[in-house]
């Protein structure tokens, strides 16, 4: 997100730049349209146009991911209003209609490990910028969905500072440059959107004389309406190396002096806001063109973050602490609290302790349907994940909120008495963070409104090596490149030969050890493999890499062996085969046989294939809108992490492997086919979770059952897979749980070992397997019985033991009533130990104090205090009195009042920690008996 930046240009007139450009408007007459061109030169030649649209609109057509046809592009009626949905399409069919192809905006989670999220339209076509892809297509124009939270604290307070924003792209790679992107983008501003020509200013680089004379010359502009300006401003770089060259940007002038008034004056006004905006004020039971500025600025935050929030959590965003998963559920907790500050409560439908959150994202599902389809589709997932985040939040939230209440009401008084500036310690801060789930942003921002600062330092201390994910997402996106040679630069992409064929002859194109180009490796060595073409699949869609042989041959005599334990793709589509030399010498240049590991390569077959079962499996058993959150399939197991707020119970289990095991019976033959991206989403292909895929795709379907997009290897008929067994379910994150399985060999392994388990348990038993629960139901509940046996003899003893030290109990005080005992128990357990002081308690009579302590084990201490309601009177507290005592034998602990238990693990410690506990005791009882 940027913030407004006026810039005084002749005659002191203040006028709008939006660095990343932007069209913010509401509806019809009521608009404020601002626009700003940039154009990027770099070594690659890339240029680009962008509009951001600071806020979510709602298509009523499909021009956002298809090629607009000329038909659409002459259609002298098309409509000419300034909503949101009018300016993106009428956007992308201006680029549309001068030759660009009109891709798919990206998902919110980045194909990429430098930034966090999607951040900029342009993240998508990174690669291609970096000629690590080639391209797919000369032109493209995009309406790109983004996220930034780097100043989230910022919306509601200015007029343009958002969260979640589309940005309105058109690129060229490499196909033209300047002269086309100025003129078609002035003619998009003056022509298609129809601002007024002598209200635009242009500025340009400082050095940039050619763009000078596009602006002036081609396409008129008067010299003294552009502006040159230096590096700050208009010079676009993303790192050290890569893209990058002078820009210019288009000004609007709003004539402030002349007292404007025909605009709407901020983004939440648009169509793209306030009718969120508009539900929001209704739960809270007020009208937000009266409400003071506060209020609005808190309804402000609470549209602005809902739309985040539905689209993050659509793409696959889960709530957690780390990550994006903490950047959403930051942005969910500020629009709780915001909430609850408005005086919301309930969900609006009569239920006084429901959520809220859920009723406001239905407004902004049913603006979804254009800017993202899938959105309405994962609706019940939406609203589930958030009724429970909610719902969570608000139960520790209301203590957290007293806590910080008064841990500010104590910094303010004692900042009053030192007359100091009152800052809040950075424990406390993690204090609420840890234990009360309070976002650090939060504490900060309640803080603030007390006059109160956070000590950072003190809280980053106390997160030790947690970071703050809310700042995780970079605000730029990183396109250098390394100084050594590029891969891309030398080798040409791999030719996969994987799906027809398990060997092939290929050619050695490069050889890298420890990520160096090299000519010849001998054996012994690691190395990495590039060959002209391949049978072994790479590792992706979760899908690990073949294991298996190169080998070179002269004859019959063998001169080199490479065993392969490992493919992945390098950037752009290059297979990179590693492994180690086991014979002989390979070189570059050389003829090889490349050989997959046939078993090893069917097991994963049958672990992916048996992987699109599970997938429908769970959805006929739990419902159609879980989806796939993360995969691996190995050659011992399938791995499958699917969105669901609950365990699965033990029947539903059954049924998901009942359904996948009758499937397996059917002997159904797979189908496998190429077909663009529409068609088969169109046919209903489920898209595996963050893959990434080109406008031809492989779609692999189980005949009434199973049809994926993927591109990875499967059985021929479904009878290969011979059986399936879920080993575990489990939670793995909020929202998140994970399914391990086998099936194939692997599940004919396991079955054995479980077979070959039972058989030997069967023998120790001396039973049959049909009886072999009821034998160890019948062994444990005599194991119980001879267990609270035992306990209870040990009990007696340590009661026998007491009665016999109870006589060293001294008397402390100045009147000498109050009895102490000071006493090492030695083996005695801990029950056996609290058993001892009740009775010592009960024998010395009140006021008495008993301390004990005991080593039951090698490396264990037991440590015990009790108080009577005399000596709790004094002020002592058990609890705090044994904590530091435990801490000598290497331990820690506390309790009641007059009732608490510690542990240790140094018990060669106990002796001198008994005496100091003597000590103290006698000290503090005299002191406050005097």
């Amino acid at each position: 997100m940027e913030g407004l930046k006026l810039q005084n240009f002749q005659g002191g007139k203040p006028f709008m730049l939006l660095p990343a450009s932007s069209v913010l408007c509401r509806s019809s007459f009521r608009t404020r349209r601002e626009c700003s061109l940039t154009i990027s030169v770099g070594c690659r030649e890339f240029v680009g146009f962008t509009i951001r649209k600071e806020r979510e609109m709602q298509m009523t057509t499909k021009a956002s991911v298809q090629p607009v046809t000329k038909e659409v592009v002459d259609d002298k009626s098309k409509d000419l209003t300034t909503s949101g949905d009018s300016i993106r399409r009428r956007f992308l069919e201006f680029y549309a209609s001068r030759g660009h192809k009109i891709l798919p905006s990206a998902s919110l989670v980045p194909d990429d490990p430098t930034v966090l999220l999607t951040i900029a339209g342009m993240l998508q076509f990174k690669p291609v910028f970096l000629g690590k892809v080639p391209r797919q297509v000369a032109r493209a124009t995009t309406a790109q969905r983004c996220i930034r939270t780097n100043d989230v604290e910022n919306v509601g307070r200015t007029a343009r500072h958002h969260t979640f924003f589309e940005m309105l792209g058109n690129f060229s790679f490499g196909d033209y440059f300047k002269k086309e992107a100025i003129r078609w983008a002035w003619e998009l501003t003056t022509i298609e959107f129809g601002l007024p020509a002598d209200r635009l200013w242009v500025s340009v680089y400082e050095d940039d004389d050619e763009a000078f004379a596009i602006w002036h010359h081609q396409v008129g502009v008067p010299v003294e309406r552009i502006q040159r300006m230096g590096e700050d401003d208009n010079f676009w770089s993303s790192g050290p190396t890569g893209p990058c060259g002078p820009c210019s940007e288009i000004y609007y002038d709003f004539h402030p002096e002349r007292g404007c008034t025909d605009t709407v004056p901020n983004n939440y006004e648009t169509d793209l806001i306030y009718p969120i905006i508009e539900k929001a004020s209704k739960l809270a039971n007020v009208s937000y063109f009266l409400a003071n500025d506060q209020t609005k600025t808190q309804l402000k935050i609470i549209g602005d973050h809902l739309r985040a929030i539905v689209y993050l959590i659509s793409d696959g965003v889960v709530p957690s602490n780390i990550g994006r998963g903490y950047v959403v559920r930051r942005l969910i907790r500020r629009a709780v609290r915001t909430g609850r500050l408005l005086g919301i409560k309930g969900d609006g439908r009569g239920n006084p302790e429901g959520a809220f959150l859920p009723e406001i994202a239905e407004k902004v599902i049913e603006l979804s349907s254009q800017i993202h389809s899938d959105v309405k589709s994962r609706e019940s997932r939406i609203i589930e994940e958030l009724k429970r985040e909610e719902l969570r939040f608000v139960q520790t939230l209301e203590r957290g909120e007293k806590l910080l209440e008064q841990m500010l009401a104590d910094v303010v008084l004692k900042a009053r008495e030192n007359r100091i500036l009152p800052c809040l310690a950075g424990r406390d801060a993690f204090l609420l963070y840890d234990t009360y789930g309070f976002p650090v942003e939060i504490t900060m921002e309640v803080a603030e409104e007390r006059g109160v600062k956070i000590d950072m330092n003190g809280f980053e201390v106390e997160m030790e090596h947690q970071k703050r994910q809310s700042q995780a997402a970079h605000n730029t996106v990183k396109l250098s490149v390394e100084n050594d040679e590029e891969i891309t630069d030398i080798i040409s992409d791999t030719e996969f030969l994987g799906y027809e064929t398990l060997a092939a002859r290929a050619v050695v194109e490069g050889l890298l050890v420890n990520g160096k180009s090299v000519l010849q490796v001998s054996e012994g060595s690691d190395v990495e493999v590039l060959l002209n073409r391949t049978p072994f699949y790479a590792e992706s869609g979760g899908q690990i890499g073949d294991n298996g042989l190169i080998c070179t041959e002269s004859g019959k005599k063998q001169k080199s062996v490479v065993e392969i334990k490992d493919v992945q793709k390098s950037p752009g589509n290059i297979f990179v085969h590693k492994g180690t030399i086991k014979e002989g010498v390979i070189e570059v240049g050389t003829e090889v046989n490349a050989a997959v590991d046939a078993k090893l390569r069917q097991r994963a077959k049958v672990h992916h294939t048996a992987t699109h079962l599970l997938q429908a499996a769970l959805k006929k058993v739990i419902g159609k809108e879980t989806s796939q959150a993360g995969s691996l399939v190995a050659f011992d197991r399938l791995r499958f992490d699917f969105n669901f707020h609950r365990p699965l119970m033990e029947k539903e289990l059954m049924e998901i492997e009942g359904l996948i095991n009758g499937w397996i019976g059917d002997a159904t033959l797979l189908q496998t086919k190429v077909m663009p991206l529409t068609e088969a989403k169109e046919a209903g292909a489920i898209a595996m979770f963050g893959e990434k895929y080109g406008e031809q795709v492989r779609v692999v379907e189980v005949p009434g059952v199973s049809m994926e997009l993927c591109g990875g290897t499967h059985v021929s008929s479904t009878s290969e897979i011979r059986g399936f067994r879920i080993i575990t379910e489990q939670g793995i994150a909020s929202g998140i749980r994970r399914i391990e399985a086998v099936a194939g060999d692997a599940f004919i392994e396991y079955v054995n070992a479980r077979d070959n388990h039972m058989r030997h348990l069967c023998s120790t038993l001396k039973v049959k397997a049909e009886e072999v629960t009821t034998r160890v139901e019948t062994l444990l509940d005599e194991l119980r019985v001879v267990r609270n046996e035992v306990s209870a003899a040990h009990a007696k003893a340590a009661v026998y033991k007491a009665s016999m030290i109870a006589s060293n109990a001294f008397p402390v005080g100045s009147s000498k009533k109050i009895r102490v005992l000071v006493e090492c128990m030695d083996d005695t357990d801990a029950d056996s130990l609290k058993s001892a002081a009740e009775y010592l308690i009960a024998a010395l009579q009140d006021p008495a104090a008993v301390i004990l302590g005991s080593s039951p084990g090698e490396g264990k201490v037991s440590l015990l205090a009790a108080f009577t309601p005399g000596v709790v009177d004094l002020g002592l507290q058990a609890g705090k009195f044994i904590g530091p005592i435990a801490k000598l034998c290497g331990g820690g602990g506390g309790g009641r009042p007059n009732f608490a238990q510690a542990g240790g693990r140094k018990p060669e410690n106990l002796s001198n920690a008994l005496a100091k506990a003597r000590e103290d005791l006698v000290s503090i009882i005299s002191e406050k008996t005097r």
